[in-house]
């Protein structure tokens, strides 16, 4: 049995994608568009983080296929509009990461990968120049996730020193705002409340990205976590007889801290 190349399953996925878009195709794929498919692109991707952060090599197989049919799915949509096709994508990435990387693919002195960083950095800079991107914050896309966006943000803040000068005094940022979130709850006031909890979300990310860590990556933890954590509530209720709706905070509590002690051994 032949071994299919990556060629020849890219030209059938193109040709599939084609046919499901086709007038006798798939009624479904047929009335998509970009912002109806968009919301699909996003979750692949973080699904494709998932499955990273569980270590699923087979499961990161099929979540990197549901990425790349987004892709192809995209670039079918515009391909017929007249706009691009695939190849043009496929054209411009090349081309870009040859742009981006001169010390391999030219004649720039090698680097080491802090140099590559800076050089990175420096050539991103003058490709949003050239598109009229001004601003030290310029080209930090509005439909990131909102914590990765925040790191970003202040990542991008901290290379022109608007930065604090270690994380320390990020923390003590960190209960300034608690307090201030403190103070308006009395007020239950929803869009004071809102604010504050948003300056206290957006300083727990410049905290991840100044220990340089991945914000989102730090929650989807905590949420797996939690998710671990109140599954043995749950077990350990289900062992008597019983739901969490039908036991007690107190009771609950014993089983998390229990569940914790069990982790942490």
């Amino acid at each position: 049995m032949s071994r299919s190349t990556p060629a020849a399953e890219l030209l059938r996925l193109l040709g599939i994608m084609a046919r499901l878009r086709a007038p006798d195709g798939c009624p479904w794929d047929q009335v998509q568009d970009f912002a109806s498919i968009a919301p699909y692109t996003v979750e692949e991707g973080h699904e494709v983080a998932d499955a990273i952060a569980r270590k699923d090599w087979s499961g990161l197989q099929d979540e990197l296929g549901d990425l790349l049919l987004q892709v192809v799915y995209h670039a079918r949509i515009a391909e017929e509009a007249g706009w691009f096709a695939f190849a043009d994508v496929a054209k411009s990435i090349n081309e870009k990461m040859i742009r981006r990387h001169p010390h391999v693919f030219g004649e720039d002195a090698a680097r080491d990968a802090a140099q590559q960083t800076a050089a990175w950095e420096v050539q991103k800079a003058a490709e949003r120049a050239a598109r009229a991107e001004t601003g030290t914050l310029a080209g930090v896309s509005g439909n990131l996730p909102s914590l990765t966006r925040a790191a970003k943000l202040t990542h991008r803040a901290a290379r022109v020193g608007f930065d604090w000068p270690d994380a320390e005094q990020v923390l003590d940022k960190l209960e300034e705002e608690a307090t201030e979130l403190r103070a308006e709850l009395p007020g239950a006031d929803p869009a004071r409340l809102a604010d504050e909890v948003g300056d206290l979300l957006f300083v727990v990310a410049n905290l991840a990205r100044k220990l340089d860590l991945d914000p989102e990556g730090c929650l989807r933890g905590a949420n797996a976590k939690f998710e671990r954590r109140f599954g043995a509530i749950e077990d350990g209720l289900s062992r008597q007889g019983r739901t969490p709706a039908e036991a007690s905070l107190e009771e609950m509590e014993t089983l998390w801290a229990a569940a914790k002690a069990a982790e942490r051994r």
